[in-house]
């Protein structure tokens, strides 16, 4: 669209996202994607002046409606091909509400209202199904059912089994991962997995007292020896002869 090579583009400019998998109650799964498009530093750097909302709106609906992906079990099923639908929905994201700023934080808000959305929202189960004969017992609506019932069954045959069908079927054979994002969109996992080990530590310093106190953590183990101390080895001797003495 704006005449530059995949090496060129990366140079001034850089697509960052960040996705979520929606379950419908129909059963279908929709994905809300915010998509940004920053300078060639990230999110800090501002983007070339060709890096338009409209270019960008364009270009998403143009990916989207490109892309194809042909479906396994051609002798079963038929051939069939895979694509998005006609409910592809581009909008910019302007603000949140009347004059309010556009932040991560609003950004991350309206990410984490979809996210907390799972397969129960169609009506599916939390847990895994384990045998045929459980299908018969699931509290579900019989649209639910059998679409249950059909993952079900195409997971037996070999050419479903790549897929996983029968290890997904509670959630309607989507086995992805509710959510994804580019490495730079923002913090990473690991950054969040540190933070919330450093605030469960902070949490048990406090409850102990020791809050305020440093400490010192001690992460490395030398081989001492095996056996029984001295003293150690007058209480299991001292064990063993009460023993020997109970059962006489």
């Amino acid at each position: 669209t704006v005449g530059l090579s995949r090496g060129k583009f990366s140079e001034s400019a850089r697509v960052s996202y960040a996705k979520v998998a929606d379950y419908q109650r129909r059963g279908l799964v929709h994905f809300h994607a915010v998509i940004r498009l920053d300078g060639a530093e990230g999110a800090n750097s501002t983007p070339p002046g060709w890096a338009t909302t409209a270019l960008l709106s364009a270009a998403v609906r143009g990916a989207a409606e490109r892309v194809r992906l042909l479906a396994p079990g051609r002798d079963i099923v038929g051939p069939r091909e895979l694509r998005f639908g006609e409910q592809i929905d581009v909008r910019p994201i302007s603000a949140f509400g009347a004059g309010e700023r556009l932040t991560s934080a609003a950004v991350a808000g309206y990410i984490a209202k979809y996210a907390t959305k799972g397969a129960e929202t169609a009506g599916a189960v939390d847990g895994r199904i384990h045998g045929a004969r459980d299908l018969v017992l699931l509290p579900v609506r019989a649209h639910v059912l059998r679409m249950i019932s059909t993952c079900w069954w195409l997971g037996g045959l070999p050419d479903f089994a790549p897929l996983g069908l029968r290890r997904w079927a509670h959630m309607l054979g989507y086995g992805g991962h509710f959510s994804s994002k580019s490495r730079r969109y923002s913090t990473t996992l690991t950054a969040l997995r540190q933070a919330r080990a450093d605030h469960r530590a902070e949490e048990q310093q406090t409850a102990l007292g020791i809050g305020s106190r440093p400490t010192v953590t001690v992460d490395e183990w030398r081989y001492a020896g095996r056996g029984y101390s001295p003293e150690a080895a007058l209480l299991a001797a001292s064990a063993r002869e009460g023993g020997a003495s109970h059962g006489a």
